[in-house]
């Protein structure tokens, strides 16, 4: 009998040409192997503190290694870290009326607040820090301090934003929704949010509208709180912080900002410390117009 040998897996996985897929199969598991294996940097990256111990084994030759104890983290009752409130950085307009040059800073003295603080060895954080220090037990820097600009003028982009970046540090902007989409120009536009956001401050969210939100119906409050989701249309990051316009709030706009998975929101009371109890009200120290750099100093060391 005239035997043929069958051919080979092998070769029969050749003629029907399944070897070169079988080949970029390998190849891409490997590929992700390596990806997954890879260490991956984060701000907020905490070295191990507990390393791997080897424990005795019934054989000198071999030992096992033991999964390390996870280091609670022990969360803090607070933290005391001033939250300064700017409105305006810029030069006064002819004819400003008392509210104006009150919430006014000129250029000049803000570029000495930020010498000042950078000779003082303040570190500027941002409301997300803050959170995270909070809530989860991450550190911060010696002297943290938060540095917030409501209603989002467009001096945030002209003056302020630059002379941030000048000294390094960041800053949290909290904008209205409205005037950007009319490209009011007396305001931040979209185009400049994202450039502020890129460069690495944090735009937030003040509402729609600077109106009092005291006493409104829910569906209202929704569209004022919620509407302003058009930050992460514009960003690609989502607002997690809110500033009460003027300061005016109840309970039903806090219910109505944890609903919408908000993660605090800042106030115009005073003070500097701050606790999980009281992310959705925290307190700000207002920087006035009439604030000399000597006043300045005192309302961050008093």
């Amino acid at each position: 009998m005239n035997r043929k040998l069958k051919p080979s897996i092998t070769r029969r996985a050749a003629r029907l040409g399944i070897l070169p897929l079988v080949s970029r199969v390998l190849s891409l598991a490997v590929v992700l192997s390596l990806l997954l294996v890879r260490p991956v940097g984060g701000r907020w990256e905490i070295p191990q503190t507990v390393e791997p111990v080897a424990e005795a084994h019934s054989s000198p030759s071999q030992a096992v290694i033991s999964t390390p104890t996870p280091t609670p983290v022990v969360l803090p009752d607070q933290a005391q870290v001033p939250i300064l409130m700017y409105h305006y950085v810029s030069e006064l307009p002819p004819n400003s009326d008392r509210y104006r040059r009150d919430l006014t800073t000129s250029p000049e003295n803000f570029k000495a607040q930020l010498q000042y603080l950078t000779e003082a060895g303040y570190h500027t954080i941002t409301l997300t820090d803050l959170y995270l220090h909070l809530t989860q037990g991450y550190p911060l820097p010696e002297k943290p301090i938060v540095l917030t600009f409501d209603d989002g003028y467009r001096d945030a982009y002209e003056v302020a934003f630059p002379l941030l970046l000048d000294y390094g540090f960041t800053g949290t902007f909290f904008v209205l929704a409205t005037p950007a989409h009319f490209e009011s120009p007396d305001y931040l536009t979209w185009a400049q949010m994202k450039e502020m956001s890129d460069a690495g401050m944090e735009i937030q969210s003040h509402g729609r509208d600077h109106v009092d939100l005291r006493g409104r119906s829910y569906d209202y409050l929704v569209y004022q709180t919620r509407g302003i989701q058009a930050i992460q249309y514009h960003t690609g990051r989502l607002p997690r912080f809110f500033c009460y316009p003027s300061g005016r709030y109840d309970a039903n706009v806090i219910a109505v900002l944890k609903s919408a998975d908000y993660w605090g929101a800042v106030t115009t009371e005073w003070g500097n410390t701050h606790t999980r109890e009281s992310l959705f009200e925290m307190p700000r120290m207002r920087i006035r117009g009439s604030d000399t750099l000597e006043s300045f100093i005192g309302k961050l060391e008093g």
